[in-house]
């Protein structure tokens, strides 16, 4: 934990594709493992009628700053399968095919220019912002398959 680092960290939950579906907004010095389990529950799951049952993700691929055991025993508990890079055992690189999907998601948010440098003092605001921003990417990409 960065004790005395200023600023916001942004936290993405996308699907497969790059689609944000969950965005969250932090203290920079808080650690990113903390804010995992609010955004798991603030997925809004689907209820799919010709299945009959709820829609959940199949698999969560995050870096080693999720490396936790209470973390991994807590998304197995919700039936979701983990893949998370082990600290001193594995290397980032390997994660580095499905990494570059949130990384792109990332970019394509930072691509509105009032997200880039926060110009918003209160956070709700900025948040506010991100989440528009991530509406309207998905927006553009829902207009982009249909056409």
């Amino acid at each position: 934990m960065d004790r005395g680092k200023p600023g916001s960290k942004l936290h993405v939950l996308s699907d497969a594709a790059g689609l944000p579906l969950v965005v969250g907004l932090s203290a920079a010095n808080v650690h990113d493992s903390r804010r995992l389990k609010p955004m798991v529950l603030a997925l809004q799951l689907r209820h799919s009628p010709a299945q009959g049952r709820y829609r959940k993700p199949g698999k969560f691929h995050a870096d080693k700053a999720y490396d936790h055991p209470e973390l991994r025993r807590w998304l197995r508990g919700k039936r979701i399968g983990v893949r998370i890079a082990r600290k001193g055992v594995e290397s980032s690189q390997r994660l580095g095919r499905h990494r570059w999907v949130i990384e792109r998601t990332i970019s394509w948010l930072f691509g509105y220019r009032r997200l880039s440098p926060r110009y918003e003092r209160h956070p709700y605001t900025y948040l506010a912002f991100l989440t528009l921003a991530a509406a309207m990417t998905c927006h553009k990409r829902h207009l982009k398959l249909t056409m």
